[in-house]
């Protein structure tokens, strides 16, 4: 199976000095490419039975005595190839901070209020269009000590895969407008020319009236118009 390069023009450096803990674990030597296997180019299999029937909806799948706090918003997107094709049956995970910019998550130690309606994890499979959809509520920002007042801009965390594991895209989603965009450097990392393809686009056809704002965000797993990705695991980002 013919894998097209990836545009390295498009990603945020391995290194990247405003990021701090980068350069702690960011590689300094050349990667030394490997020969892929045929159990690399196959893609775990995923079905419908496989996911609960509240999995794509935040907003309920973690509720004990009552709804989650904080504005409501629906996610869709298409899950686009190289070629610009759509791929379906692709499982599509999401996870993200409560509307106080919290994580449940013992290592979040952020002195904000934990949600005990809101678990800030969900997954969907993508139907034959390739689209997926998500149910959640807005994220807040929170502090995160890479600088003096440092604070990450209300953002999602998408991981998918495509139809081989070198096509696995672990991407985060920002909101148009947001002004902490422009003090963030895990944004700012991303060469300016592809850091559009991280901001997800407002849209009224997905609002639905009187109860939640909806918001498009398409990815795309390869080729020149890749969603940038992170190369940089292990952080709290």
């Amino acid at each position: 199976m013919l894998i097209t390069p990836r545009d390295w023009s498009s990603h945020a450096a391995y290194v990247s000095p405003g990021y701090k803990s980068t350069t702690k674990r960011g590689p300094l030597k050349p990667l030394v490419p490997l020969k892929a296997k045929l159990s690399d180019l196959q893609a775990p299999v995923y079905g419908q039975d496989e996911l609960d029937a509240l999995d794509h909806d935040l907003t309920r799948n973690a509720r004990v005595n009552g709804e989650p706090l904080g504005e409501r918003m629906i996610i869709t997107g298409r899950v686009l190839d190289e070629g610009g094709k759509p791929i379906a049956n692709t499982l599509v995970e999401l996870w993200q901070a409560n509307s106080t910019g919290r994580y449940v998550h013992k290592v979040d130690q952020h002195d904000a209020p934990l949600d005990p309606n809101f678990l800030g994890a969900g997954r969907c499979i993508t139907d034959e269009q390739g689209r997926y959809r998500f149910l959640t509520i807005k994220p807040g920002a929170y502090p995160w000590g890479n600088h003096p007042n440092a604070w990450r801009p209300n953002h999602l965390h998408f991981s998918l895969f495509g139809q081989t594991l070198p096509q696995r895209l672990v991407t985060q989603m920002y909101f148009p407008g947001d002004p902490l965009l422009a003090y963030d450097p895990i944004f700012a990392a991303s060469p300016e020319k592809a850091r559009d393809r991280l901001v997800a686009k407002i849209s009224m056809d997905e609002t639905q009236e009187g109860f939640a704002l909806g918001y498009v965000f398409d990815m795309v797993l390869r080729g020149p118009t890749q969603t940038p990705f992170e190369q940089l695991l292990g952080a709290r980002v």
